[in-house]
């Protein structure tokens, strides 16, 4: 797959307009803000510190490889020319060649609008385009908002890591849920 293709785009519920698409190398600035504001609100992300723009770069650099190399999607979710989310279709190697992993997070100010449920949707789409079999995602127990998407769009619980993150003080359950393509 290429950068900067579109792949969906929609109206959200508030009525703004959202362009679903694979990321490209002027986005870097757009990612950090994201990340870094998710790390401010203290969101239910994996990661407990700010990055700086060149371990965005990094990343950045990895994930246009991957893309490129046609070994898993990167999806973004522009609204006024602003990445507002991103996430990541991960495809198993070897004898998991059939399993996607999938990652996901959204902005504060544009959850609950169709964001997510739209990218969510978006990747089964392109999953099943992969030769994908199994979807597999992980969420804090907390999170109910973003394990309620899931739900809707057919992933269902199968386990729970006990305790997997720790986070101000406190632990959460690592709900692991999946969809069968």
């Amino acid at each position: 797959m290429k950068t900067d293709e579109i792949l969906h785009c929609f109206t959200a519920k508030d009525g703004r307009k959202v362009i679903l698409r694979t990321p490209r190398w002027e986005d870097l600035d757009d990612f950090v803000e994201l990340i870094n504001s998710l790390v401010d609100e203290g969101a239910d992300i994996v990661t407990n510190r700010k990055v700086t723009r060149e371990e965005e770069a990094d990343w950045l650099g990895r994930r246009l490889a991957i893309l490129e190399k046609n070994e898993g999607l990167n999806l973004v979710a522009e609204v006024d020319g602003k990445v507002i989310a991103n996430s990541t279709l991960e495809k198993g190697k070897g004898i998991t060649s059939h399993v996607g992993e999938i990652g996901i997070i959204v902005m504060k100010g544009y959850r609950n609008i169709g964001v997510g449920t739209e990218m969510l949707k978006t990747l089964i789409i392109q999953g099943k385009k992969m030769d994908l079999k199994m979807l597999f995602l992980g969420v804090f127990s907390t999170n109910k908002l973003a394990y309620h998407v899931y739900e809707k769009v057919g992933f269902k619980e199968t386990g729970r890591r006990p305790k997997f993150f720790y986070k101000n003080g406190k632990y959460t359950d690592n709900v692991i849920m999946a969809k069968e393509l």
